[in-house]
């Protein structure tokens, strides 16, 4: 199901969390559960993962991540607001850091303002400055989707080390 690139990268970010004593918390959209599914085929993801809230109506990120409906009125569920939102809703409980993607995969609900494989992905950690990235990704809906997963997987080793 994933590459082996990406196993690798599920891997690397186990052991950055592992090694830096973080547990993990994750937040997504476009995704569905990807990153989830990837870093659990990982043995030994349990020693790191928490917990995964796939929230892919506006209505699941404001009940579970706690993202505020004006933000999600303001900017639109696929923007950097809302991503940082997600990331930064999906932290306590014992949680150190997390991730979060939201975006449009495909084949529709891409505009000129925000074409299909636009993602944004942020990343928190408590005590750390949120990070976010913004992609323009190509190809088909799982090509889209699977990108999403690898960047979302790096931006999450690189905020763990």
């Amino acid at each position: 199901m994933f590459a082996e690139l990406q196993l690798q990268q599920a891997a690397r970010a186990i052991e950055a969390c592992r090694t830096s004593g973080l547990r993990l918390a994750l937040a997504e959209s476009c995704t569905g559960g990807l990153i989830a599914a990837c870093l659990t085929s990982v043995a030994g993801a349990s020693d790191v993962l928490d917990r995964g809230f796939v929230t892919y109506a506006n209505q699941a990120k404001t009940d579970l991540v706690g993202v505020s409906k004006t933000l999600l009125e303001e900017h639109g569920a696929v923007s950097e607001a809302v991503a940082r939102a997600m990331a930064d809703g999906a932290l306590g409980n014992g949680c150190h850091i997390s991730v979060s993607v939201t975006g449009i995969a495909g084949p529709g609900g891409g505009s000129d303002e925000k074409p299909v494989g636009l993602v944004h992905i942020a990343a928190a950690r408590i005590g750390a400055e949120t990070r976010h990235e913004r992609h323009q990704f190509s190809g088909d809906r799982d090509q889209i989707r699977m990108q999403a997963v690898a960047a979302a997987l790096d931006l999450l080793e690189r905020l763990a080390v």
